[in-house]
This record gives C-alpha cells, sequence and structure tokens, in this order.
C-alpha cells in the first residue's frame, strides 16, 4: 500500500530575507519621499523669500536714482541732506534705508533688512504637567 503525502513547499532562509528585503527598501523609499517632500517645500519657501527681497532691493535702488535725479517721492523724509525711506519685503520686514546725498556724491548710512511685526514673547511654557503624572 503506497500512501501519497503531501510535503508542503519549504519556505526557507532564501524566502524570508527576499520578504524582508522588501519590506526594508518599502520602508526606505517612503521616508526618501517623505524628505524629498519636506526638501521641495524648503526650497519654495527659500526662492519665495529671496525674491521679494530682491524685489524691495530693486525698488530701494530706483528711489535712490530718483533721489540723486531730484526727485522726491512720497514716502521719503528729508532731514538736512539725510534721506531716509522703507521698502516692504513681506508682511513682517521692510528693508530700510538711510542715503546721504551732496551734490553729485552719495553715502550710504543704512541699508538693512529689519522687522516690522511686534514680538509677541509668550506667556509661559508649560514644561512639565504635574496633573498627568498623577493620573499614571
Amino acid at each position: 500500500m503506497n500512501k501519497k503525502t503531501n510535503i508542503p513547499a519549504p519556505v526557507g532562509g532564501s524566502s524570508l530575507l527576499v520578504i524582508f528585503s522588501v519590506l526594508c527598501f518599502s520602508v526606505f523609499s517612503m521616508l526618501v519621499l517623505a524628505t524629498v517632500k519636506a526638501d521641495e517645500r524648503l526650497a519654495d519657501a527659500s526662492f519665495d523669500a529671496v525674491t521679494a527681497y530682491y524685489e524691495a532691493d530693486c525698488e530701494a535702488e530706483r528711489i535712490l536714482g530718483q533721489l540723486r535725479a531730484g526727485v522726491v517721492e512720497d514716502g521719503v523724509t528729508q532731514k538736512d541732506h539725510i534721506y531716509t525711506y522703507q521698502c516692504p519685503v513681506n508682511d513682517t520686514q521692510c528693508l530700510s534705508v538711510e542715503v546721504e546725498l551732496d551734490g553729485d556724491s552719495y553715502e550710504i548710512h543704512e541699508w538693512k533688512l529689519q522687522e516690522t511685526a511686534e514680538w509677541e514673547p509668550e506667556e509661559y511654557i508649560e514644561l512639565l504637567d504635574i496633573e498627568d503624572l498623577a493620573e499614571e
């Protein structure tokens, strides 16, 4: 009497290694995708900030050219031979310029980025919640 027995297919170490490596590659690819998305958001924000700054810088240069030509625009204050004006960069920053004109020559005293939004400190920082520790 010959009995045929079914022998299950062996799931050996090589099969487990293949399964583990596919799982590792899947997790790695998800991490790479998240990093690329974060880098893209950072690059876009950096591009927007640099573009806004140089637009304000071009406007400040244009106003300086007008001042050197003898035209004082609105928003430019004058005290003796010193002219001051500001060019907005974004909602919270502006380019502040102070220049001294003396005939055909000029001297820039200030050309800097300044914060226009008022800083508001937090009232407190919660370091440790004792009530949560007591419940545990």
